[in-house]
């Protein structure tokens, strides 16, 4: 099963000739062409051993590495990259304590351990397979080098934070073609059974023409861990991702992109244009803790430079128009969410309702979507079936950033404006004691974009 969006006539040509004109395809072309194709390009057996290797070892990479471990076949964990030694060998432990019935599934040893910024190439060498689940920042980096060194993989979304990023995935993904490369892209809704029913339906015309659509993901928010003494600001910054742009590239891109995936899934296209807003309410120098206002100092936890609420309107080239809104602010409504209006009906697709003409509701079981996508990559590797989920991943990313872009600036932008941008948001130099992007202000606080004036293309 390959449930990649296929892409519109006028979509696919959109996206080659940019490719053609730009150059991009052969940016870096050479290098990524100088390493032999993968040895299971044509297909292994069940028997012949699968060796994976994880580069980015928080939550997310060490599950990823659980289920690629749970495939059919002979499969081993034979090495594992992160920037950070404690969370190397915490995710080493913690997957070899939920192994312990085949310990021979993970044979990791001190010197296939690879800790900081550049241990992903040693990696990437020992493995068939890699599965990069670092900050999505190094996403493209990452998954060009594994191209290169002609290796399948699993990659989590969103793959990229930038345009400059988004091409080079797209640049990689045809190479990976070329190669005959499997690549996975953690957008799991493709591999859940209710999703692929419900959207099939409506492909199948089962509430007419689809007229608009909306989508959500309101939350109160995550994670924040306070600067400890002595970190460089580097340190501070990785440990904080998902408070900084080019390391998450805002909430809208790094959650919201699962519910943007599922209309661009059902409208079978990605968006033409976007226009919205967007800010901090509770992110700013006063923010709301327990209901009583605290003012930020060098004690006080600090949120980076992401917005806390984002609404998008993305029209496509039909004229039809997506919704889109995501949220972290404790104490409003929650949703994540995404539905469709037709003619002839509406759908509740995250609740896999269709009402109207036809009315339905998926009735059947569906397994572990996290665990269906890395089983259905494993097949296609040991049995050569299509599959390549990175083109979608990199325009569903792009789409998010597309919806930032807009309410970071204010501005109606053109998808193709804003793919062609040369805003690139990551580091000159990685390094410890590098200064990053962006930096803290004589108060410790961000710069955070103002809509309006602030310029992203």
């Amino acid at each position: 099963m390959n449930p990649t969006i296929p892409p519109s006539k006028e979509d696919s040509v959109t996206r080659r000739s940019f490719l053609r004109k730009t150059g991009t395809a052969m940016a870096g072309g050479a290098l990524l062409s100088q390493l032999p194709i993968e040895r299971f390009a044509l297909g292994a057996s069940a028997t012949d051993t699968v060796k994976v290797a994880l580069v980015g070892c928080g939550g997310r990479g060490s599950g990823a590495a659980d289920q690629a471990l749970k495939t059919e076949g002979s499969v081993k964990l034979v090495a594992m990259a992160d920037a950070f030694k404690d969370r190397l060998d915490g995710s080493l432990r913690g997957l070899r304590e939920q192994h312990q019935d085949r310990p021979e599934r993970i044979e990791v040893t001190d010197d296939h351990k690879f800790v900081g910024f550049d241990g992903y190439k040693a990696a990437i060498e020992l493995a068939d397979v890699v599965i990069l689940a670092t900050p999505p920042g190094f996403r493209p980096i990452h998954f060009e080098e594994a191209i290169r060194q002609g290796k399948h993989v699993f990659m989590e979304k969103p793959v990229a934070v930038d345009a400059p990023g988004v091409r080079r995935v797209l640049a990689a993904a045809e190479e990976a073609k070329r190669k005959n490369l499997k690549v996975g892209v953690g957008l799991q809704r493709h591999h859940q059974q209710p999703y692929l029913e419900t959207v099939q339906r409506l492909h199948d015309g089962a509430i007419g023409d689809i007229v608009s659509m909306r989508c959500y993901w309101n939350g109160s928010g995550v994670w924040v861990r306070p600067r400890r003494q002595g970190q460089t600001e580097m340190e501070y910054q990785m440990r904080n991702w998902y408070y900084f742009n080019w390391l998450c590239g805002d909430h809208i891109n790094e959650q919201h992109i699962h519910n943007i995936d599922v209309i661009n899934w059902v409208k079978n296209a990605y968006p033409i244009r976007a226009q919205g807003m967007g800010g901090r309410e509770v992110r700013k120098a006063e923010f709301l803790t327990d209901r009583k206002p605290i003012e930020l100092n060098a004690d006080t936890l600090d949120f980076g430079e992401i917005f806390d609420h984002h609404f998008v309107e993305f029209e496509y080239d039909d004229g039809t128009r997506m919704y889109s809104q995501c949220r972290h602010i404790p104490g409003c409504w929650s949703s994540v969410s995404e539905h469709v209006q037709g003619t002839r009906g509406s759908a509740d697709v995250s609740g896999h309702v269709i009402r109207g003409e036809n009315d339905w509701r998926f009735r059947g079981r569906s397994g572990n979507p996290y665990q269906v996508e890395h089983d259905d990559l494993f097949k296609a590797i040991r049995e050569n079936l299509p599959f390549n989920e990175a083109e979608n991943g990199a325009m569903s990313t792009m789409t998010a950033i597309l919806g930032r872009m807009a309410t970071y600036s204010g501005k109606m932008l053109n998808m193709d404006d804003a793919l062609k941008s040369e805003e690139n948001l990551m580091p000159a130099n990685f390094d410890w004691d590098a200064n990053p992007p962006v930096m803290p202000d004589a108060n410790g606080l961000y710069r955070v974009a103002i809509p309006g004036k602030s310029e992203v293309v």
